[in-house]
């Protein structure tokens, strides 16, 4: 029992040390400032998430196992009914490399769009949208990714993030005002929150919006830059510092604030479209707020709490993009497969070449383990998990990064002929670059798993440590934790097993 107990405050010390060296995360993997830290609860709580408890040394099976099967028979048809419609309206009526050469999706493409519901997705059918569910998302903006990430990110930029944040936190007043015309495509939305000084530390944003002296309006004033559909967007999600006044200590203090702003309110612009590399039909702008007075009612979640909804509205669209992005690298396959069963070299097909069946199988392999991350995640969520940060960062890390290997490993397939505009491959690894840099760089995603992991199975030393001030009211804890360890460093199993959730091949390893 001392050996433990040294033991524990030996890791205890190490695992406080590092946290003092590191800035502290948000759950969306963007760092937040100390007195923001000094607010958080420092009690440690339980979490549900499988990633997360893998940090312990834990498995939570029951997020895992069974593989989330979440859609009823009748979501199932409502499914069907349009998958067909979708796949068929990108095969037959978008031009992405038209959107591309344009640099913008064309009116008839955009009509056609509303006309399939693309813009309400998730927006319930008493406001007008379709209500679908997390799973049925995904499965729909695979379609879309398979076929124009430009016309995707229009989307995405519209209804992931754009008004997410009225899905998740809006009043009923707010959703019955703004979720209609949102859902019909009447109204386009944007998401405000990066600036020329305010990219991954979200934080130190310096837009600013202050109560009016007759306390009916907030004044805003500042600016965003790379807004995605900031130039046609005419409802705004926009974080904005506001003076708060902490009611325990009677101290003001700058917090973020989220705000429904609409054009029309006046004092909102936006600079010309910007020439981007790949994306090119998707509108991307910097949009300019000067003495925009915005109704008290069109405060977002309360005010002080911008920081929140701003992570829960990334926290929420992650998923989608490793839908999307399972959808491109399917495509990228079709491409390789199609070309490489074609090709004829040396006399022989050149798909009987084991370097491009290991290219194949490397992109296939990718595209399982992708696709898996993305309907697992969308099914833990339909199921009511809320703790799925670290599953949709390391989704959105791996999808990215995955779907770019893809996309160049078909272009080397395709020789020369991949170089060449015509064949659509170039287009996607254009497109494609943008994914590992945009709603949380690939870097600050990485940290953000490790240390918040780190962090969580530090809180749960803490704990111990705390025990061990008091050993005789906190025996049981103790005990449990020397038992736990004693069991895996002598190779006893937990009595927990996944022998009827496995292969038959996999039998032995599913005693834990």
């Amino acid at each position: 029992m001392f050996r433990l107990v040294s033991r524990l405050n030996s890791a205890l010390k190490s695992a406080t040390v590092g946290r003092s060296l590191y800035p502290s995360w948000t759950s969306s993997g963007t760092i937040i400032s100390t007195s923001q830290r000094r607010c958080a609860s420092s009690e440690a709580k339980e979490s549900n998430s499988f990633c997360m408890n893998i940090f312990r040394g834990q498995i939570k099976v029951d997020q895992v196992f069974p593989y989330p099967e979440v859609m009823t028979s009748e979501q199932k048809q409502t499914l069907q009914m349009l998958l067909d419609p979708t796949a068929k309206f990108f095969e037959e009526q978008n031009d992405a490399l038209k959107n591309d050469s344009l640099e913008k999706v064309d009116e008839p493409t955009m009509q056609g769009l509303k006309e399939l519901g693309a813009f309400g997705l998730q927006v319930s059918t008493d406001h007008g949208g379709l209500g679908l569910s997390n799973t049925q998302y995904a499965r729909l903006v695979e379609i879309v990714g398979a076929h124009d990430l430009g016309v995707g990110i229009t989307l995405g930029a519209h209804q992931s993030i754009g008004f997410k944040g009225i899905l998740l936190f809006g009043t009923p007043e707010q959703k019955a005002k703004y979720l209609p015309r949102l859902a019909a495509g009447e109204d386009m939305a944007a998401y405000c929150l990066t600036e020329p000084a305010s990219g991954s530390d979200a934080s130190s944003i310096r837009t600013r919006a202050v109560l009016s002296h007759c306390g009916t309006h907030y004044i805003l004033n500042g600016s965003k830059i790379w807004i995605s559909n900031g130039g046609l967007a005419e409802i705004f999600t926009v974080f904005a510092q506001t003076p708060y006044k902490d009611e325990k200590s009677g101290e003001t203090m700058d917090k973020i604030t989220a705000f429904i702003v609409e054009r029309k309110f006046g004092g909102v612009s936006n600079g010309p479209p910007e020439k981007k590399m790949g994306i090119k039909c998707s509108n991307t702008a910097e949009v300019y707020f000067e003495d925009v007075k915005v109704p008290l009612e069109n405060v977002l979640g309360g005010v002080g709490n911008g920081f929140k909804v701003a992570m829960n509205i990334l926290n929420n669209g992650r998923f989608g993009m490793a839908a999307a992005l399972s959808g491109t690298m399917r495509y990228c396959i079709s491409k390789a497969v199609e070309h490489a069963s074609s090709r004829t070299q040396f006399g022989r097909k050149i798909d009987s070449y084991g370097t491009i069946q290991e290219k194949i199988a490397r992109m296939v392999l990718k595209l399982y383990v992708t696709e898996s991350m993305a309907y697992m995640i969308s099914g833990n969520m339909d199921q009511g998990s809320t703790e799925f940060q670290i599953e949709a960062a390391i989704s959105k890390v791996y999808a990215s990064e995955s779907a770019w290997y893809c996309a160049d490993e078909a272009i080397q397939i395709l020789g020369g002929m991949g170089f060449m505009r015509i064949t659509g491959l170039e287009r996607v690894l254009r497109d494609l670059r943008i994914f590992r840099i945009f709603e949380g760089t690939n870097d600050i995603l990485r940290l953000f798993v490790a240390l918040t992991g780190i962090q969580y199975a530090g809180t749960y030393l803490k704990q111990l440590q705390k025990a061990m001030k008091n050993p005789a009211a906190n025996l049981g804890v103790l005990l449990g934790a020397g038992s736990e360890r004693a069991k895996r460093a002598m190779g006893i199993k937990s009595g927990k097993s996944l022998v009827t959730y496995v292969h038959p091949s996999l039998t032995d390893s599913a005693e834990l």
